[in-house]
């Protein structure tokens, strides 16, 4: 089961243009945000993403990006573990 969090606010790009086609990002996302499709990967379910950020750190040609540990996922999960009021600030606080 994959966890959604909140739809369309995951800071993950993606650039076909630059992705050579190695794999890396499938094999290292926790939440399968990306598959192969002919000879690129490509995104599939970007909502799924925790922005965790191993596809970034893991991509020899810097086709992904993405902004971990910042955002409405982080808030989500600290809030579950910590069981704090759910915050990602992204207005006025609340």
């Amino acid at each position: 089961m994959v966890l959604r969090y909140l739809r369309n606010v995951v800071t993950l790009k993606y650039s076909d243009a630059r992705c050579i086609g190695c794999g890396r990002c499938i094999d290292v996302c926790p939440h399968a945000v990306f598959v192969m499709e002919g000879k690129r990967a490509q995104i599939v379910d970007r909502d799924a993403c925790m922005e965790c950020g191993a596809c970034a750190k893991n991509c020899p040609t810097m086709a992904i990006s993405v902004d971990s540990g910042v955002g409405c996922a982080t808030a989500l999960i600290k809030g579950a573990l910590t069981g704090a009021n759910v915050n990602c600030d992204c207005c006025c606080g609340e």
